[in-house]
């Protein structure tokens, strides 16, 4: 994690043994999500006068990237929450829950990203020029640059039937005269 943990009681004495045990659990949720990059946690104790005791309101605030995750236990939601370790180990579990689904979204959205771009992680450009005569070409990256490749980067494919606006991915690598493309890969 970025930052430290910031821990907040409220309402109540400072408790180093359950400080103790809130770090523990952020240590298990930085398991499933190493992107974690702050955690707030304020624990709280409220005062009901029809139940005999304190009951403890955890809320826990994560940040990762794009996103924040929030946790928020209500002690009216479980009467168990009379115990501020059961209200820390319940509002922990479903932060958990959390992380997974984020850490889930942002595996399926970067499988996506990947398939989108062809499979090698390199976005799909186009052959923006042939030069059959002299044995080469030139690719268009997303980003507008334009790119040498020879008849012999070409991998499964007839460069003689190559025609401008093919779409293709390549692997980069700097060349005499500059970047050129090599294992270029026909996409349509």
């Amino acid at each position: 994690m970025k930052l430290p943990v910031e821990i907040t009681f409220r309402e109540m004495p400072i408790s180093e043994a359950l400080e103790n045990k809130i770090r523990e659990k952020v240590e298990k949720l930085e398991q499933f999500c190493d992107h974690i990059t702050s955690c707030r946690v304020v624990v709280e104790a409220s005062h009901r006068h029809q139940h005999k005791g304190h009951t403890y309101h955890v809320r826990i605030d994560l940040t990762v990237p794009g996103q924040e995750l929030v946790v928020s236990r209500d002690p009216a939601d479980n009467l168990a929450h009379t115990d501020a370790y059961v209200a820390v180990r319940d509002a922990f579990d479903a932060a958990r829950r959390q992380v997974e689904k984020y850490v889930q979204s942002n595996r399926r959205e970067a499988k996506a990203h990947r398939a989108a771009q062809g499979g090698n992680g390199t976005p799909p450009a186009r052959i923006s020029e042939l030069i059959p005569m002299q044995d080469y070409g030139r690719i268009t990256t997303h980003e507008g640059r334009e790119i040498y490749f020879h008849r012999n980067s070409l991998v499964n494919g007839d460069f003689d039937k190559l025609s401008i606006g093919d779409v293709v991915r390549f692997n980069e690598e700097m060349g005499d005269e500059g970047p050129q493309a090599s294992s270029v890969h026909l996409l349509n």
